[in-house]
């Protein structure tokens, strides 16, 4: 059972959109509205700044990090019932991967925040594959770490490059709302499934 991070783990989402928000002044002078600033999370940070400006996506992606590191413990927050239904889906033999677009020393500052990497037997970043969400290849490299065949697996995720990446991999998916993208969006992309809440999305994995 493979997941995505931000969004979907952790409550990143004020993190990240606030990062985005004091990048874009800083470097753009502009203010772009909340759709606009988290519209391309999900994929690696680079390709979010140059989304933003191919022009200034060096120095949009320098004062993100300054920002983001400095309010990463002040910010980052659990997601309520997320630490339960992996300890439950632990003790049920389940092998569970992240599948994250940051890098991993990033990914690092979040996990001294919140302590649930023991829950995961791989953590796939930006580091690991050449391609990345939504290409397949992480979710692949994931699954190859695991020892776990694409049918037998399920890909858990916020945005539309969670879902379009497993889609591409041969896996299951399915799409949570409590994160950067609402449920209309991920339906568009037709996942197996849609929750609301951490108790739907128990229910889902839990039967597998």
């Amino acid at each position: 059972m493979l997941f995505d991070f931000d969004g979907t783990v952790v409550d990143t989402v004020e993190l990240i959109r606030e990062s985005h928000r004091h990048a874009t002044r800083e470097v753009l002078g502009v203010d772009f509205d909340d759709a606009r600033l988290v519209s391309n999370v999900g994929i690696p940070l680079m390709d979010q700044m140059v989304a933003f400006s191919p022009r200034h996506a060096q120095e949009l992606l320098q004062v993100y990090r300054e920002w983001n590191h400095r309010h990463t413990a002040e910010l980052i927050r659990e997601y309520p019932g997320m630490s339960a239904l992996l300890a439950e889906l632990r003790e049920a033999g389940r092998p569970l991967g992240i599948v994250t677009s940051k890098a991993r020393h990033v990914a690092d500052l979040a996990f001294a925040v919140l302590p649930v990497r023991d829950y995961f037997d791989v953590i796939v970043t930006t580091e690991d594959t050449d391609r990345h969400k939504p290409a397949p290849d992480p979710v692949l490299y994931a699954l190859s770490k695991l020892n776990a065949r694409p049918e037998d697996a399920v890909m858990v995720g916020d945005a539309p490059f969670d879902l379009e990446a497993g889609a591409a991999a041969g896996c299951a998916t399915i799409g949570v709302t409590w994160g950067f993208f609402d449920a209309d969006t991920l339906s568009a992309l037709n996942p197996d499934a849609v929750v609301d809440d951490m108790s739907g999305l128990a229910d889902l994995l839990l039967a597998q």
